[in-house]
């Protein structure tokens, strides 16, 4: 009897770890969206459905992290280049608010949004354990994609599935 309560009291221990690990993973593909991003330096709120109708790609970030500074570039490119009629990216630093606002005042040349991850309520919904971690939505609100800690010679890979989610249909 008691094997059995022993047996029961670890499966259901692993149970709960695998909810939790599931819980940190985040949303995934075919998954709606988390409304939640961050907050301007201005203090306005940025929200998924703001957004709707474009294809959205939202990069955690912070100034530590060499993959991250490497793709902001690429990113304000491809934001230019697509235009913020069909594609926004938002950046999100994931850093104290006075590293967020050093970064944002250097940045204001860049088309892409940059916004804080105030009480990292953004990091928390989308399940950001590390950085960098990338999430493209389609233009329904849906997620195409997620990408989590990914090297720069991952970036060719990422921007063709950016240009396909802007030639998909709108939903």
């Amino acid at each position: 009897m008691r094997r059995g309560i022993r047996i029961l009291l670890a499966m259901s221990a692993l149970a709960i770890a695998g909810l939790a690990l599931a819980a940190d993973k985040g949303p995934g593909k075919g998954d709606i969206a988390p409304a939640v991003l961050g907050t301007t330096l201005d203090g306005d709120t940025i929200q998924v459905p703001q957004y709707k109708g474009k294809v959205l790609v939202v990069t955690f970030w912070a100034t530590w992290c060499g993959p991250c500074m490497r793709e902001l570039p690429m990113l304000e490119s491809l934001q230019r280049v697509a235009g913020k009629e069909k594609l926004q990216v938002v950046a999100v630093n994931i850093e104290d608010r006075a590293v967020f606002r050093k970064v944002s005042q250097k940045l204001t040349t860049f088309q892409l949004t940059i916004a804080h991850d105030y009480g990292k309520r953004g990091s928390d919904a989308y399940g950001v354990g590390g950085i960098p971690h990338m999430v493209i939505i389609g233009r329904d609100g849906v997620i195409v994609t997620v990408h989590r800690g990914y090297s720069e010679e991952s970036l060719d890979g990422i921007v063709a599935e950016i240009n396909a989610a802007l030639r998909a249909p709108a939903g």
